[in-house]
Order: C-alpha cells, then structure tokens, then sequence
C-alpha cells in the first residue's frame, strides 16, 4: 500500500487565504500568489512512491472546483479549527501519511522521501519550520493516533510543534529538514 500524501488547500478567494501576506501585497495579490503557488507545488511533489490527495475547503465548493488538478482526489476537510481538520484527514488515510501545507515553496520529492522514510523506523515525523511550527506531520499508523491528537495546540505561534509533539506520549517521533512557510512578505522567496 502507498503511503499517502494529504496537502491541505483552500479555494484562492481574496480575503480567505493568506490574509497576513495579503495585508502586505492585498488580498487579490495573496490569493493570486497562493494559486501559483499550489499549483507548482502540486506539480513539483506528484511521485509513484505516494499518492497525493487534496484536503480542500469549504468543503462543497473545493469538490467541485476547478481550480485544482481533476485527476487528484479530494477529500473534504469539514468543520474545526486546524488541528480537528488535520487529525481528521490524517484518519482518513488507510496507511502511513503526512500532511502538508501549499505555501512552502521548499518542498520537493527527496524532503518528502525523507520523511515518508523516517515513518519505517518511528511512529511520527515533523518537519519544523523557523517560526517554532512545522510544514509536515506524518504518522506511521494514523488510524492508531490518540484520541487528544492535535487538542490544545496554540496554531500559528512558536509553540505549535512542541504543542503538537505533546499530544503523541510515547510515540517515536523524528524530525526532518526545517523549511520555511509563507505568511508574510519578508517569507517570499
């Protein structure tokens, strides 16, 4: 069975995503920059060793959109804040998967190999980003995952991965290489 890759995306509507960007470029800068940016993403991460799946919001609308690849299946994210959506698409993968954003314009296959590789030998993986969060988090058996996966994180600060670290006791956890997220104009590449 191929691990699965989940890569969380939001329809590219100004004013709903990367609103900190967008206060420094406008919204329909941020949303145009967003769109790009997933879309070579997507390009740049497809392999046989894995399969990619979309996690898209909202829900109805990311479904039916156009905007993204046909071919790619899509998985609805559904209501709660981020760590909700993401223990609920990491419990949806039938295997080993990793969950990832589409605004780190650092990802490619050999970081994502790496990580996919750590799972044979640890329960859990991160890849941390300088801010003190992470652009991936994987897991070798997420239908296992704590029941308290992901609770009490403080999202989008300097304690997100050790918050979310914290809802694994006992697991094995290994990290891969730190890669830098885009939230704010300094972030652009």
């Amino acid at each position: 069975m191929k691990p699965t890759l989940i890569v969380m995306v939001k329809e590219p509507h100004p004013g709903r995503v990367k609103t900190r960007l967008g206060r420094d470029i406008g919204m329909v800068g941020a949303a145009w920059w967003f769109r790009h940016q997933t879309r070579r993403l997507l390009r740049r991460i497809e392999d046989p060793r894995w399969q990619v799946v979309l996690a898209v919001a909202p829900d109805i609308e990311g479904l039916q959109s156009r905007v993204w690849p046909a071919h790619l299946p899509r998985w609805p994210q559904g209501r709660g804040n981020l760590g909700d959506r993401m223990a609920r698409m990491l419990r949806a993968a039938p295997g080993p998967a990793c969950v990832i954003g589409a605004d780190i314009p650092g990802i490619n296959r050999k970081e994502l190999a790496r990580a996919f590789a750590a799972l044979g030998e640890h329960d859990a993986v991160f890849g941390p980003a300088p801010d003190g969060g992470y652009w991936l988090v994987g897991l070798k058996h997420p239908r296992r995952a704590p029941p308290s996966l992901f609770d009490a994180v403080r999202w989008s600060g300097p304690h997100a991965l050790a918050d979310s670290r914290a809802t694994l006791p006992g697991y094995r956890i290994a990290e891969v290489s730190t890669l830098r997220d885009v939230d704010e104009i300094h972030d652009l590449p």
